[in-house]
């Protein structure tokens, strides 16, 4: 084993960007941390928007919210609103907060399922704060009520940001395009690059963020590829920038078209939009004019076309190479996933990070969780395909009647029929999400625990319309989203009363 002295960041972007802050901060002095990225060489900046792990990660980082909110035009994000998913005039919002309450039989939809037995009309989200907050266009960081959340901000804007903070730490860029990369001829392993202006980098432990080409993990090492197509066929993105109109909403839109999805994220100065599509099912044109019909505002920019291919390299740590965003693999963005994974693994790695060298030990275990994390968040994607109900086009008859994995399939059959969910430990998402994606799709659980019939009728009634109460009362309290974002980035303070 050789110890690691010098890691090499190859591509810049949100996720090379990432990777020399967090290694930068956390092993500042141990490691230098030098980053290669080339002007001429331009990045997809589309991941536009978050889920609140990303707090956790700043907050590892040292990374001042506010700061970041005032450099990237960030707003807050409370969920995503799903529309014509389940079917055409449906809506639901996966908002980030808890659902009612947790209770040791189950989660609330058991008791959310007696309510509808009942002939109670409130919706599964009407009992979630940041649900009602996300549509009532309210916000605010306080103690009582607390809202789980995440940001839409400008990519480019965060790398940039991301830039000068880790070389506040010593991170070095280096500007330069790879002409060859060299291997030790015994191991295999990468050694040093040489680039097209006759310099030479040497390193011990390189980060690929080459994106979906990945020069070191794929070109050079041979890792392979696990296509995730036919359970995800979506395979194309034209993305675009429009102005701003009207005030931000405070979660991301995901409105579903004939042959795929489109996104729409606002910031404080402008709207991100694009469509996700099928190539098989259609072409470039159906995509602009859908684009051009459903988004506010003028455009900013042509249309960019993104070609993606969805599954994750077989391993995402080979050699002394570990692959990060783009270049690891890809999920379409439709749960705002990708830079989760990022700071995710980045995580990982900080945790197993080969300082006396790389152990093998260490790699078995960062490809197994890097695997379990990627399929698990592969399920709930295919979850809001295959849970439709539209029949109206090729696209949605495949989706909906295609062979799932056998870890969704089971997970699904046992919802629908018991109301119960099981989730491994370190999964992304938990019930709150399941459950929200289920219902609000139409897969509603025929049974619920029977624990949850120990109310009398009267009982049970007072004791639902407590949890509703409660979230109207603690929406009343909080401020307009766009006035409380104004006050934020000036460095003001809100808080609120306790309802």
């Amino acid at each position: 084993m050789q110890a690691i002295k010098n890691v090499v960041i190859v591509g810049g972007g949100t996720a090379g960007w990432l990777a020399a802050a967090a290694i930068g901060k956390i092993y500042q002095g141990k490691v230098s941390v030098t980053l290669l990225e080339s002007d001429a060489i331009g990045t997809i900046g589309v991941g536009e928007a978050t889920i609140p792990t990303m707090m956790a990660f700043h907050k590892l980082v040292g990374i001042p919210e506010q700061e970041v909110m005032r450099a990237t035009h960030a707003t807050f994000k409370l969920g995503i609103n799903f529309k014509n998913w389940g079917e055409i005039g449906e809506d639901y919002i996966h908002a980030f907060g808890q659902v009612g309450r947790i209770f040791w039989g189950g989660e609330f939809q058991h008791f959310w399922a007696r309510s509808q037995k009942l002939g109670m009309k409130a919706p599964f989200g009407a009992y979630c704060l940041e649900q009602e907050a996300a549509r009532a266009g309210k916000f605010a960081i306080c103690e009582n009520p607390v809202l789980n959340y995440a940001f839409h901000f400008d990519a480019g804007l965060y790398a940039k940001y991301l830039r000068g903070f880790s070389e506040s730490f010593g991170v070095v860029r280096q500007e330069g395009k790879i002409e060859r990369v060299e291997q030790d001829a015994d191991s295999g392993y990468i050694t040093r690059l040489h680039l097209e202006n006759g310099y030479t980098l040497d390193g011990d432990f390189f980060i690929d963020c080459t994106g979906f080409r990945g020069l070191l993990i794929e070109e050079t090492l041979k890792t392979g590829y696990e296509n995730w197509q036919h359970w995800l066929p979506c395979d194309t993105a034209l993305a675009v920038q429009s102005s701003k109109v009207g005030p931000a909403t405070a979660y991301t839109s995901a409105t579903a078209h004939e042959f795929g999805w489109q996104w729409r994220i606002p910031l404080q100065n402008r709207t991100g939009n694009g469509v996700v599509y099928s190539s098989e099912f259609a072409d470039r044109n159906w995509a602009e004019k859908t684009l051009a019909n459903n988004i506010d505002g003028e455009m900013l920019m042509n249309p960019r076309l993104i070609q993606f291919k969805t599954g994750r390299r077989k391993l995402g740590w080979n050699k002394n190479c570990v692959a990060l965003g783009l270049s690891s693999g890809f999920l379409e963005p439709l749960e705002s996933t990708s830079i989760h994974m990022v700071t995710s693994a980045l995580i990982r790695l900080l945790r197993l990070f080969p300082l006396r060298g790389v152990q093998p030990v260490l790699v078995e275990e960062y490809n197994r969780q890097s695997r379990e994390e990627a399929e698990s968040i592969r399920d709930f994607i295919i979850l809001h395909y295959h849970s439709t109900r539209r029949t109206d086009t090729e696209f949605w008859n495949y989706v909906r009647t295609m062979p799932v994995p056998d870890t969704l399939r089971h997970r699904m059959d046992m919802f629908v029929e018991s109301g119960m969910l099981f989730l491994g430990g370190d999964e992304l998402f938990r019930s709150n999400g399941w459950t929200q994606v289920m219902i609000g799709q139409g897969f509603a659980p025929q049974h619920y625990q029977p624990i949850v019939d120990n109310m009398a009728d009267n009982e049970f009634r007072a004791y639902m319309k407590g949890f509703s109460d409660h979230v109207a009362s603690n929406l009343r309290l909080l401020p307009n989203h766009e006035d409380f974002i104004a006050k934020y980035c000036a460095m003001e303070e809100f808080k609120a009363q306790p309802a």
